[in-house]
């Protein structure tokens, strides 16, 4: 009588990291698949095709985000705009051009940069949940905002949902993520263990928060309002002038990402791995909470706090591309992230409708669904889950 077949373990994940690779530990044993050999394991799809796909996609969603409002406009017309031409209504080049314009670009920088902070916080501490405000940026952007709303009044802040931001507001904000940020950081340097960093940036971010509580309950009742619709996110009121300060801050955060993609791969088996295979891990954790911070910091000065686009957005492309691999995972978080961020708008905007939806009230609509399934999804598919 021949022995039953024993279970086969999973052959070992291999994550590229640069010229060398890295073992992952293996797959949890599969179940034989009529005794022949290892039961099907979901493959890495590949990329190229995906990311262009995303691209399009992101193409599609940016011309329809010009054309949807509460004036739709036909995607000739805009075309016409975009290229220099007249309309057949004068007025729609205004609207394109001095609002729907630089609101979908900020959308696009916002998706993306929160998108690209929330993957490389997840791998550095190894958690699924952490995203961009992990480290206390959103509460000390927030301490920031509640300060100047006492001391200048609530004028400066986005008074109604669409109605535009100021310098003052990004200002204070990015001043009180600043501060936030140098905290945390004096602590790091202190420390070896990230989980250490990770619990101070939290309990940092409930000490600012603590302090906006207080200052709101001391609040009149206009300043707690314009704080209010500050808190609620909005991609609109960002001028040109103020993306003049936006898009390089944002491209240079993106280009420190850029420069930890090797490390972020070894960082997968932990700092002790990636130690060992010459990877500078102190250098590289400052430069992570550099570029993630200062991404987060800039975007939530301009555009208050929005929720669920870092912590959503890196799952769902682990799930869509199958694989771990920081040099296919950054490109396709950051398309993706535009393209999410670019759909929160156009449902936001409600099109054919004189009103705007906060957006912090739809991100969770999209975002909270997509974490639960893609969770689900994780659990089955080990070969993409975080290590």
């Amino acid at each position: 009588m021949s022995p039953e077949p024993a279970a086969v373990v999973a052959p070992d994940r291999v994550i590229p990291v640069g010229d060398g690779a890295a073992v992952v530990r293996p797959s949890p044993p599969s179940r034989p698949d009529d005794g022949d050999g290892p039961a099907t394991q979901p493959r890495r799809r590949p990329p190229v095709p995906i990311l262009l796909g995303l691209a399009l996609l992101g193409a599609a969603l940016f011309a329809v985000a010009l054309a949807l409002g509460s004036v739709s406009i036909p995607l000739r017309e805009v075309l016409t705009v975009l290229t220099g031409g007249e309309p057949t209504t004068a007025s729609w080049t205004t609207i394109i051009r001095d609002v729907r314009l630089p609101r979908s670009v900020t959308a696009v920088l916002a998706g993306a940069g929160l998108s690209v902070a929330g993957l490389q916080l997840q791998t550095l501490f190894r958690n699924p949940l952490a995203d961009p405000f992990v480290l206390g940026v959103a509460s000390g952007a927030s301490l920031g905002v509640a300060l100047v709303s006492l001391s200048i009044g609530g004028t400066v802040f986005i008074g109604t949902m669409g109605v535009g931001g100021s310098i003052p507001t990004a200002i204070a904000a990015a001043a009180g993520a600043a501060v936030v940020l140098t905290v945390v950081l004096s602590f790091a340097s202190r420390v070896r263990s990230i989980s250490s960093v990770l619990i101070i940036g939290l309990m940092t971010g409930y000490l600012a928060t603590s302090i906006v509580s207080l200052l709101l309950f001391f609040s009149d009742e206009d300043d707690f309002r314009g704080f209010l619709a500050w808190s609620l996110g909005s991609f609109r009121g960002v001028t040109w002038s103020e993306l003049h300060v936006l898009i390089p801050v944002c491209l240079v955060g993106l280009v420190i990402a850029v420069a930890t993609v090797k490390g972020l791969n070894a960082m997968l088996l932990g700092e002790r791995y990636a130690e060992s295979v010459g990877v500078p891990v102190r250098r590289l954790r400052w430069m992570i909470i550099a570029s993630s911070s200062l991404l987060a910091g800039v975007i939530t000065a301009f555009t208050g706090p929005v929720a669920f686009l870092g912590l959503a957005v890196p799952h769902l492309c682990r799930s869509l591309f199958r694989t771990s691999d920081h040099r296919v995972l950054l490109p396709a978080v950051v398309l993706m992230g535009a393209c999410v961020a670019l759909t929160t708008e156009i449902i936001s905007s409600v099109p054919g409708r004189d009103i705007t939806l906060p957006l912090n009230a739809v991100t969770p609509l999209i975002g909270a669904p997509v974490v639960i399934i893609v969770l689900l999804r994780l659990r089955q598919s080990p070969e993409v889950a975080l290590s």
